[in-house]
């Protein structure tokens, strides 16, 4: 067969991500810190933009050809969010820009600097884009997801590392962080346990005497002596050398030993870290409880960036205008600035329809507190509001939920799920580790149970998990395998 050049006519169906749709899925992952630099640069280079001042009451009487941004506690169910419900991947590589602004697009905004608001010239030099140096909160949240805790006690430990102080040190109240998560004084303290083995040893400690037992403990030198010469550092500040022999039961020149260790320690564990930029973490969406036992969830209002667009204004230059360019740049203005309103509302809109089907799914954690979080995933999310899962992923980060237990990240709703053997219900990941470390705690000294037979176990009892994940689960709660607890049971005897 001869090979010669030759024109053809297909006819196919694809999904192409238009500009439009591009720029309104980047703005739905903004947070709302971003969304309002992002705003504010429009504003500065945009003459048809402008900001709402005025009070709700005062913006009714706003002049004629003004087109305000506005928002009511409750939303359409899926029109108003269905054109950012988009996914990426789904997006046609053969096209060009070009393609897409014939196929209907118009001329827009270039987002792809949004949350910089900053030209290519105006973009920091190499050496202002170094990382920064780690603060200590983020160590310590590293450490928390590495520690192989449950999702109940990552909550609890979150709370704790936000009442972490430069110093390192943990001065809160266990049984008010307790309460205000819903859960027992001694979860929250079980938690405090397993971080203050965290690094730098001596972290979250309640005072410097604790600070340094745990250094001490670390270093295996927490003996009676110095247990003692620890309880009594008034003294030590005091040189009441005496007293201390006396209280430690050591000669002088012990003493001066045990003194010169207790100098090596660190009283500032968290020193040594950068210290991270204030700011102040503003909840997209509030949720309160309702006298019926069913919850109000509202946007912040004071979070939502307040524009308009002047039509008048438009109209009266663009009538003006005697070049063509002058007409094509207001033009563009005009089309930047309206779709810009469109996608503030449609991303409010998802926000808050996301938001409201997380509390439906999680309304047992708000009512009876953190050990009643419900295995969730993104997929039933989106599912239930009939959106794509990368949509309500986008939607989750970097967006925060103040409710009566405590400020939250979207997020942190989501827990894993283990599938149930007969076709029920889940069960949640932390129920079935908490089932496997009671299978243990309670096998006998002559059935030490391996992960074969606790997989057989789990499933005569519904629950279908496969032996890796029973091997997993049994490492996080830093549980020897059945070979080891055979022999450090030898040991023993």
């Amino acid at each position: 067969m001869a090979m010669t050049p030759r024109l053809e006519m297909r006819q196919g169906q694809s999904l192409v991500m238009t500009p439009q749709l591009q720029q309104a899925i980047k703005l739905l992952q903004l947070s709302n810190v971003e969304l309002a630099e992002f705003v504010e640069t429009e504003l500065e280079r945009n003459p048809l933009l402008e900001r709402v001042e005025a009070e709700p009451a005062e913006a009714a009487q706003m002049p004629e050809g003004v087109e305000i941004l506005q928002l009511d506690a409750d939303f359409p169910s899926a029109a108003a969010s269905a054109s950012l419900d988009a996914d990426f991947e789904s997006l046609n590589p053969d096209l060009s820009s070009n393609d897409r602004i014939e196929a209907g697009a118009a001329p827009m905004t270039d987002w792809s600097k949004a949350g910089s608001g900053k030209s290519f010239d105006e973009l920091p030099d190499l050496e202002e884009t170094l990382a920064s140096e780690m603060s200590l909160a983020d160590h310590l949240e590293a450490q928390l997801t590495e520690a192989g805790v449950t999702p109940a006690q990552r909550l609890i430990g979150r709370a704790l590392i936000d009442g972490v102080d430069d110093w390192g040190y943990w001065r809160g109240d266990v049984d008010g962080l307790a309460a205000q998560l819903g859960t027992a004084p001694e979860a929250v303290q079980q938690v405090l346990t397993i971080m203050k083995g965290f690094e730098p040893t001596g972290v979250m400690a309640k005072d410097l005497a604790e600070c340094m037992a745990l250094q001490l403990i670390d270093r295996d030198r927490y003996d009676p002596a110095m247990q003692a010469l620890v309880a009594n550092l008034d003294m030590l500040a005091k040189r009441q050398m005496d007293k201390l022999m006396a209280v430690c039961g050591v000669d002088l020149d012990d003493l001066k030993d045990m003194i010169a260790e207790i100098r090596a320690l660190t009283p500032k564990p968290g020193a040594g870290f950068g210290v991270a930029a204030s700011q102040v973490m503003t909840p997209d969406v509030y949720v309160r409880g309702l006298p019926d036992g069913s919850w109000h969830v509202e946007l912040n209002a004071d979070s939502l960036p307040k524009v308009l667009v002047n039509n008048r204004y438009a109209a009266d230059v663009s009538a003006r205008a005697s070049k063509e360019d002058d007409k094509q740049f207001i033009s563009s203005c005009a089309s930047s600035a309206n779709w810009l309103v469109k996608s503030l509302d449609q991303r409010a809109r998802t926000i808050l329809k996301v938001a409201k089907e997380i509390v439906r799914q999680q309304d047992a954690f708000l009512a009876f507190g953190v050990e009643h979080l419900r295995p969730l995933n993104l997929k039933t999310i989106a599912s239930a509001i009939e959106m794509h899962e990368s949509t309500v992923s986008r939607v989750t980060t970097n967006k925060y939920i103040a409710t009566p237990r405590g400020v939250f990240e979207l997020k942190y709703f989501f827990t894993a799920a283990i599938a149930a053997a007969d076709g029920g219900e889940a069960h949640s990941a932390e129920a079935v580790r908490r089932r496997i470390q009671k299978l243990i705690a309670e096998e006998k000294p002559d059935d030490i149970l391996s992960d074969d037979r606790i997989v057989e176990i789990l499933k005569a009892s519904g629950i279908d998990i496969a032996r890796r994940t029973v091997a997993k689960y049994r490492e996080s709660l830093r549980i020897p395998s059945s070979v080891g607890r055979k022999r450090l049971l030898g040991m023993a005897r």
